[in-house]
């Protein structure tokens, strides 16, 4: 399970260092892809990519939305290896799609990491902090039941 929020500089060519801890769960590959719902990037393990493959590979190619979602999310997907130093290369197109440069945030997502630009991550809690509900009847049933 992956958790946290860790502050990374990309390098100048692009290149981000997994932090160690993580390391040695990634070891097998990872595949990177796009964040559909904000310009931030997802990173899973190599095993956890191929059951998000399956599960895309049933959605239908006339339904337009799933065709979409398809489309972005296999388009943008490219696998990535850790290097000796457990660096790896995120490619131009998805810094672009993210908006990184080389400050930015590697987050724990439970079976993923997101990877967002520094300045975007910190005003998205502030968003989602400021979006939460005050009020119980405005919570759904999993938020009910969260016990934390």
């Amino acid at each position: 399970m992956f958790s946290g929020a860790i502050s990374i500089n990309l390098d100048n060519k692009g290149r981000l260092a997994i932090p160690t801890r993580y390391r040695e769960s990634l070891s097998e590959g990872m595949v990177c892809t796009i964040g559909l719902y904000h310009p931030c990037l997802t990173l899973y393990s190599l095993s956890e990519w191929k059951c998000i493959e399956q599960q895309l590979a049933t959605l239908s190619t006339i339904v337009e939305a799933e065709r979409r979602i398809k489309r972005l999310l296999l388009g943008y997907a490219t696998e990535c290896l850790m290097d000796n130093s457990g660096r790896i290369l995120l490619p131009p197109t998805l810094r672009t799609y993210a908006k990184l440069e080389k400050n930015t945030m590697f987050v724990g997502q439970s079976n993923k990491f997101e990877i967002w630009d520094e300045v975007i991550w910190y005003q998205q809690i502030k968003d989602d902090i400021a979006a939460l509900p005050t009020d119980i009847e405005n919570l759904s049933d999993n938020l009910k039941n969260l016990t934390i």
